[in-house]
């Protein structure tokens, strides 16, 4: 009885085991194919973001070092306010990048850092482009107007500038220039560096 039963369980017990070979293949196949699009996709992605960090590498941010900085149109008007242009110049020989606003600040004749506070927006002489990134190849300026007030010499809070500082966006270095100016209470307002600004004098 009990040969008959193994007897008849043997070629059952077979069908089973090819069933088993077969369905492995077929799962072993799937595997791979499956390997074989994450590994597309994954050197897509690889290849993507490569080509995003080549392209973020491609411009770099212009030094204090590499501009030059000058000043363009000196502004007046009624209600004691003034202002200037201010520009920076790419001569590195190679292309490089600004966004933002300058950094400023104001010294004494002694080059003495005096109190200086910045606003960052609209002035009394141009509307505020905002911060775009602005691609200077060798020889390309920005610019940015900077506006004050100054009320009469010597008027109580104004401070008595001989010289402005002026920091690139993401630099520690500045440039320095004249200003032999009253600056009321140290307050200076500036846009955001543009390849051009319309101003109105």
């Amino acid at each position: 009885m009990n040969e008959h039963l193994n007897t008849t369980d043997q070629p059952s017990t077979a069908k089973h085991r090819r069933a088993d070979r077969k369905l492995g293949r077929t799962m072993i196949g799937l595997g791979a194919v499956v390997g074989l699009g994450l590994a597309a996709w994954a050197g897509t992605a690889n290849a993507a973001t490569s080509s995003g960090t080549a392209t973020a590498k491609a411009t770099p941010t212009c030094s204090a070092a590499a501009l030059k900085a000058t000043y363009g149109q000196q502004l007046a008007g009624g209600m004691n306010h003034a202002g200037i242009v201010i520009r920076l110049r790419n001569l590195s020989g190679k292309t490089c990048a600004l966004r933002g606003y300058p950094g400023l600040g104001l010294e004494n004749s002694a080059h003495k850092k005096l109190t200086t506070h910045t606003t960052w927006g609209n002035t009394w002489y141009a509307h505020n482009p905002g911060k775009k990134t602005l691609t200077l190849k060798d020889g390309e300026s920005a610019e940015a107007v900077v506006a004050w007030t100054h009320a009469n010499t010597g008027t109580s809070g104004a401070v008595h500038a001989a010289y402005l500082e002026i920091t690139p966006p993401a630099s520690t270095q500045h440039k320095t220039l004249a200003l032999p100016q009253w600056v009321d209470h140290g307050d200076l307002s500036v846009t955001a560096l543009a390849k051009h600004i319309t101003v109105t004098p």
